[in-house]
């Protein structure tokens, strides 16, 4: 009685979420101002660029006193954690090693710091924000101000100069053989600017997005009374279904309707939708 109940409710909620799927989520104020990445294409020139892995946790930016995400939510962290760190501000990713997303996604969201998950993450650092030189001039300074001395969870994230396509696909075989999520290009002109460009790109052999969950469509057939799809909408405005790649317990209990979740996808179709797009996972914060 108690499932058939629960699936009762379920059906009830996605019954009425009409009205709820028009409702736009709230922007949060206060998120800092980051550096975003477009997608790297096939010929575009490498001349200037630095490249390194790309690690997949939680965008940490530091603002010389405190530790926030990328979404603006304050990092509660210990203090022996952020303690060494510099008064000055640091962009990077607050890491659990290759393979290990949802680990650094419950460290760093949760509310009372766990002080023995947070001995696993490590904060890598790939930028300093207010130094006010290009990146090649910004990296130097970083190489100078990092490692530190009794705190190596801070660690300045390995950079080399891109050569070639070849040499870089060459470098992305190998990362994704590691289990590496990908990787990064910065230019090295570039100044540090709050915006999505092409100073600097991801690398991957897939593509991937994100989009904002709008509403649920009920399940059918064997998901009946529990979630068959998404309904999602990206930053610039255009909504589809995302039923694919959801496990059990996620139609059991959705992405609630104002969440960012990030989608993967082959190419886009003539009216700019992805093409079998498939749910990866939430996303930490909602993105920038």
């Amino acid at each position: 009685m108690g499932r058939a109940f629960a699936l009762t409710r379920r059906a009830l909620l996605f019954a009425g979420l009409g009205a709820l799927a028009l409702r736009p989520a709230a922007a949060r104020e206060g998120a800092p101002g980051l550096m975003l990445a477009e997608v790297y294409k096939p010929g575009m020139p490498l001349a200037d660029y630095w490249v390194s892995e790309k690690y997949d946790g939680v965008r940490g930016y530091w603002d010389g006193r405190r530790l926030w995400t990328r979404g603006g939510e304050a990092v509660a962290a210990p203090a022996w954690f952020t303690a060494p760190l510099p008064k000055q501000p640091l962009d990077g990713e607050l890491w659990a090693g290759r393979g290990q997303f949802e680990r650094a996604v419950s460290t760093v969201r949760s509310q009372v710091p766990n002080d023995t998950a947070w001995h696993e993450i490590r904060f890598m650092v790939f930028d300093l924000p207010a130094h006010g030189g290009d990146f090649t001039a910004r990296l130097a300074a970083l190489r100078r101000l990092l490692p530190i001395t009794g705190a190596p969870w801070v660690v300045p994230v390995p950079q080399e100069r891109a050569t070639t396509h070849a040499a870089l696909q060459a470098l992305l075989e190998k990362t994704e053989k590691m289990g590496g999520e990908g990787l990064m290009l910065h230019r090295g002109g570039s100044m540090y600017r709050a915006e999505r460009s092409n100073d600097l790109l991801k690398v991957k052999s897939h593509d991937d997005a994100e989009a904002r969950v709008v509403g649920h469509v009920a399940g059918k057939g064997r998901h009946g009374g529990r979630l068959g799809a998404l309904v999602v909408e990206t930053p610039d405005g255009k909504r589809f279904r995302l039923g694919s790649g959801l496990s059990d317990a996620q139609r059991e209990n959705p992405p609630p309707v104002g969440s960012w979740v990030t989608y993967r996808y082959n190419g886009v179709n003539a009216s700019g939708l992805p093409r079998f797009a498939r749910f990866v996972r939430v996303r930490a914060d909602a993105p920038s």
